[in-house]
């Protein structure tokens, strides 16, 4: 079994989740609180996963995870975890579920408003040691289990950033047999959100070359090799999903360097709860914009790219994440996914607003976003 330490430390094979109760026992966590959604329970994955733990852990489970998680519901599972005397929190499912776990880890531990912790209002040095985490994706895509942020709609309605090295887990189980079975449709979402962590951070301007080296690893894993398109045809191919479960983490690993404006106009988008948009979805159909809006301003790092993906030199990788978007059967624009013009002013001054922007290769204010989203929407 690997055990990657890039980061945190990372439990990656087939099979590794039959090691949490080890893992619980490092943390001296014995009343855990699981927070994952109502899917997985209901597919017995959570009853999986406590099978594996000895009669001394007593797991309490909160599966209320919206499929973009809110303030809301951090509050919720903060009442259970002090109601039931919890020591620590378990992530099992999605991006969702893990960011989720990691603003409950912050909540239980720290006083006042959660939005007063957020990135945009300076709350990463407010931070501090958090409760015990362990992480554990049920998908390849958002690598959260090794990132130090987490993405939650605010009371206010903003989707705003979480951000310290407090909220790294303290360990992740990366199984990818926890991913085998996943529709393909989820499959790739959640594997074109993995190649846009690693393709926009490969991309930002801030100096990083080790994480660039392993965005472009993620990138060859999923893309150049055909893990993700061979996943989506057969959600049973084991390696195809070692490899795309290696990408997402790496994708996470990479972005330490920052993201860009295709996650800030994808995070403006998943604040609407009426739309409830996929936000894996919502970085491939938005990618190939911004990839053409940052053209003039990436250096030779396009030419990275295409090696990466296995490309010619001259080949245009807008063009070609595309034609992937639509082999993968995604959506072709956001009007697809029910965006309408009238909401693009208010999406252009949140993704302004959204720290994903300061680290995008090209300066984009709002009126430049209003426009980026009137391409999205009319494309």
């Amino acid at each position: 079994m690997a055990s990657l330490t890039f980061i945190n430390n990372t439990l990656f094979d087939h099979g590794a989740s039959a090691q949490l109760g080890a893992v619980l026992a490092t943390h001296k966590v014995k009343r855990p609180l699981l927070c994952t959604d109502k899917g997985l329970v209901e597919l017995g994955m959570v009853r999986r996963l406590a099978a594996n733990l000895s009669n001394d852990v007593s797991l309490s489970i909160f599966d209320g995870t919206p499929e973009n998680p809110t303030q809301l519901a951090v509050e919720e599972a903060v009442a259970l975890y002090k109601a039931l005397g919890c020591d620590g929190v378990v992530a099992l499912g999605g991006g969702s579920s893990m960011d989720l776990a990691k603003a409950v880890a912050l909540a239980v531990t720290h006083e006042g408003d959660l939005i007063d912790y957020t990135a945009g209002l300076g709350g990463a040095q407010k931070i501090g040691q958090v409760a015990p985490l362990v992480a554990i994706p049920t998908t390849a895509g958002t690598g959260s289990e090794v990132s130090n942020g987490a993405v939650i709609i605010m009371k206010n309605g903003e989707k705003l950033i979480l951000a310290s090295k407090h909220l790294v887990p303290l360990t992740a189980i990366c199984d990818p047999e926890l991913t085998l079975g996943l529709p393909s449709f989820l499959t790739a979402a959640t594997g074109m959100d993995a190649v846009t962590h690693c393709i926009e951070a490969l991309l930002s301007p801030v100096i990083n070359p080790p994480a660039e080296a392993v965005a472009c690893d993620g990138i060859e894993r999923a893309v150049k090799s055909g893990s993700l398109l061979r996943a989506f045809k057969d959600g049973g191919d084991i390696d195809a999903r070692w490899e795309m479960m290696m990408a997402a983490t790496e994708g996470a690993m990479a972005f330490t360097k920052g993201l860009g404006a295709v996650h800030s106009m994808s995070h403006a988008c998943g604040a609407d709860q009426e739309l409830r948009l996929h936000h894996g979805t919502l970085n491939a159909v938005i990618l190939p914009t911004i990839l053409d809006f940052n053209r003039d301003h990436v250096g030779s790092k396009f030419e990275r790219l295409n090696k990466a993906m296995g490309l010619g030199t001259d080949d245009d990788p807008a063009e070609y994440i595309r034609r992937l978007n639509a082999d993968l059967g995604l959506p072709e624009n956001l009007s697809e996914m029910g965006v309408q013009a009238s909401n693009i002013p208010t999406l252009a001054n949140h993704a302004a607003k959204d720290v994903c922007t300061f680290t995008n290769p090209r300066p984009c204010s709002a009126a430049d976003y209003e426009a980026l989203y009137r391409v999205e929407i009319e494309k």
